[in-house]
Formats: structure tokens, C-alpha cells, sequence
């Protein structure tokens, strides 16, 4: 199972932080890709990044710079910040642990609303 939690209210400009609390597996165990994925108002879902069991991170490019995934093992959660929000990030956040060397299957939670004001 997976929870996301964080602030549902951002200001511009700054930083959004979000954690997802795994259970039911480890975040370490081979072929486990901790992601976040948002979906904003009127738009599809977008993929934003992940960390790799190994603990290697990769994002999509267009949030690259803005950009921070990150983990810890000893509480079994990982961690999205977005640096310099707009009221474009206004969007559900999803967390979701990828298994597989493919990413075959998608453990997801249950979303959770950011809402960024101007």
C-alpha cells in the first residue's frame, strides 16, 4: 500500500513537498521504481520522475530543474520536491512503485490534491 501525504496548499514560488510512505515491500527490492505522477485540471497523466531501488533518480525533462526525488530506507518512503511552484502545478499527485525490470505492474495511492495560489 502506498499513502501520500503533504500540504494541500502551496504558495507560488514555493517549494512543494511531498511523501509517500510504502508498505507491504520494500522500497530496496530489486526492480522497484518509486514515481510520482500528476494530473492537472483538464490534462492527462504526467510522469515526473523516480528513484530506482539502486537509489537512482531520472526525471521527465521538462521538470528536470525544478525537480527532486528522493528516499529513505529506514522508513520505507520517498520523497518529491518541486522547487518555484506556478498555479500550473495545481494537480492530484499520485506516488506509484513500478515493479519489474519493464515496470510491468503499478502499485498506486490514492492521489492527493495540491492546489497552488497566485
Amino acid at each position: 500500500q502506498l499513502q501520500e501525504s503533504g500540504p494541500g496548499l502551496v504558495k507560488t514560488s514555493q517549494t512543494l513537498a511531498l511523501t509517500c510512505a510504502v508498505s507491504g515491500g520494500s522500497i530496496t527490492t530489486s526492480f522497484y521504481y518509486c514515481s510520482w505522477i500528476r494530473q492537472s485540471p483538464g490534462k492527462g497523466l504526467e510522469w515526473m520522475g523516480a528513484i530506482s531501488y539502486r537509489g537512482i533518480d531520472r526525471y521527465t525533462p521538462s521538470l528536470k530543474s525544478r525537480t527532486s526525488i528522493s528516499r529513505d530506507t529506514s522508513k520505507n518512503q520517498f520523497t518529491l520536491q518541486l522547487n518555484s511552484v506556478t498555479p500550473e502545478d495545481t494537480a492530484v499527485y499520485f506516488c506509484v512503485v513500478y515493479v519489474g525490470m519493464y515496470w510491468q505492474l503499478g502499485h498506486w495511492g490514492q492521489g492527493t490534491q495540491v492546489t497552488v495560489s497566485s
